[in-house]
Formats: structure tokens, C-alpha cells, sequence
């Protein structure tokens, strides 16, 4: 029998038929789904951070190697070492947030997922994902870049004008950083273009904005006490956390998968 198989105890934990509030997301309801999705399949949770975390500890330890003490690059030599550094922890990253949604999904439905639900590659989901966050990532540079422009045209009339674009720019930043909690979600099981990602993300967190930012500064509470604990603790935390955010995300955004991410 498979150490992963289905067991007596393996329901989902809501009815499949049950509707999503689209503005209220009830964190605690997270908490306790997540946890209970992690202690479905708790071996292969760890065992996949495990291989996640040192499989990105290893290219960039390879990327290091072709950089100085200064940060400069190594010649040709060192330039290499750090392309493949560089590319390769961020498939690695790409590989593991998708095998952890996936595991944790299926966990969430009552199953017990096996190692290799967690470890199976899926190209394009890695390219949506990839594009998607790269997307996010333009937008919040773009963000820094304007406040830095309009902050030194300020100065140039009062020096004390700088903070006004810096505190409008931090503003937004957070906004952005809370209401696309989910972006890896929607590219992984939606589809959706880049910036129809992130419009989507904005939809349907703004009305429970204030619950995802709870729901985000407990998933730290939970992370800082695993990294307490030391590498041990986070190897819980980590999945966990997942667990949650994917819980959150179910409640929030329904239980469609729409790519066949699962199939």
C-alpha cells in the first residue's frame, strides 16, 4: 500500500458545493484547514521542502563561487557560474511553489498526496508562473522608479517634499504586496494574462484586504517561530504556511482548477 494512499480519515474538509464569500475570508477557518491538510501527508511536505531548500542552496552557493568578496564577477569563468546559479534556483522556485500549491490542494480535498504529486514538472505552469511574477515585479520597480523621479524634482523645491512620493510609493507597495498574496495561485490555476493576473488579484482581495493582511502577518508569526526552533521548525512552518494560503485562496477565489494543473 502506498505510503501516501488514502486512509479512513481522508474527507475533504468542506462540502465541494459549498460557495466562496468574495469579501470575507475567515483566516482562523485557514489556520485550521491548512494545518489539517499538512498533517494529511506530513512526510512528503517536509521531504519536498527539504529537496527545495537545498537544491536552491546549491546554485546559489554555484553562483557565489563566480562572484568577489565586492560582488564583482569572477571574469568568463565567474559569469558562468553565476548564469547557471541564477537560472537554476529560479526553476527550482518555479518547481517547488507549483509541486507545494499542488500537494497542498490535493491535501486540502482530503487526499494524501504522494512525493511525486509534489516533485511532477510542468512546464507551462513554471512559464505562467515565471511570467506572471516577472510582470508583478516590472510594476513595483516602475512604482520605486516614479517615486524616485518625483522625489528628486521635490527636493529641488523643498528637500522635505521627498518624503510625500516615498510615503505614497511605500503606500502602494503594500497595498500591491497584500492584494497579490494569491498571483501564484490565479497563474497556477487560472491562466489568466500577466496583467490580467494581477487585476484579478486585485478584484477579489480588495473587498477582504484588511483579512489578507492578517491572515499574512500570522503566516510570519509562523515562519519566525519555526526560525526559531531552527531549520527543524521551518521545515513545518514552510508547508503549513502554504496550506494556508492555499486554504485562504480557495475561500476567496473558489475551487476551479482551470489548467489542469491537477490532472
Amino acid at each position: 500500500m502506498d505510503a501516501y494512499g488514502p486512509g479512513d480519515d481522508a474527507q475533504p474538509l468542506h462540502p465541494m458545493n459549498e460557495s466562496p464569500s468574495p469579501s470575507r475570508l475567515d483566516v482562523m477557518q485557514a489556520l485550521e484547514d491548512g494545518w489539517q491538510a499538512f498533517r494529511r501527508a506530513p512526510w512528503a511536505f517536509v521531504l519536498f521542502i527539504l529537496l527545495v531548500a537545498a537544491l536552491c542552496g546549491l546554485f546559489n552557493g554555484i553562483a557565489r563561487t563566480g562572484m568577489t568578496e565586492a560582488g564583482e564577477v569572477r571574469g568568463a569563468v565567474g559569469g558562468i557560474a553565476v548564469l547557471v546559479g541564477g537560472i537554476g534556483s529560479t526553476v527550482v522556485s518555479l518547481w517547488g511553489m507549483t509541486g507545494m500549491v499542488r500537494g497542498a490542494w490535493l491535501a486540502l480535498d482530503g487526499q494524501r498526496p504522494a512525493f511525486a504529486e509534489f516533485s511532477r514538472w510542468d512546464g507551462r505552469a513554471a512559464g505562467r508562473l515565471f511570467l506572471r511574477q516577472l510582470t508583478l515585479a516590472v510594476v513595483l520597480l516602475l512604482i520605486i522608479v516614479l517615486a524616485v523621479v518625483v522625489g528628486l524634482g521635490l527636493t529641488r523645491l523643498n528637500e522635505a517634499l521627498l518624503w510625500v512620493p516615498a510615503a505614497v510609493a511605500l503606500l502602494l507597495l503594500a497595498y500591491l504586496t497584500v492584494n497579490q498574496t494569491f498571483l501564484p495561485y490565479v497563474a497556477l490555476l487560472e491562466g489568466p494574462g500577466p496583467m490580467a493576473t494581477i487585476q484579478r488579484g486585485r478584484e477579489m482581495v480588495d473587498p477582504a484586504w484588511g483579512q489578507v493582511l492578517l491572515l499574512l502577518l500570522l503566516e510570519a508569526v509562523l515562519v519566525m517561530a519555526g526560525m526559531l526552533l531552527c531549520f527543524v521548525g521551518l521545515l513545518v512552518a514552510a508547508p503549513v504556511v502554504a496550506c494556508t494560503s492555499t486554504a485562504a485562496y480557495r475561500q476567496l477565489f473558489g475551487r476551479e482548477d482551470r489548467t489542469g494543473l491537477l490532472g
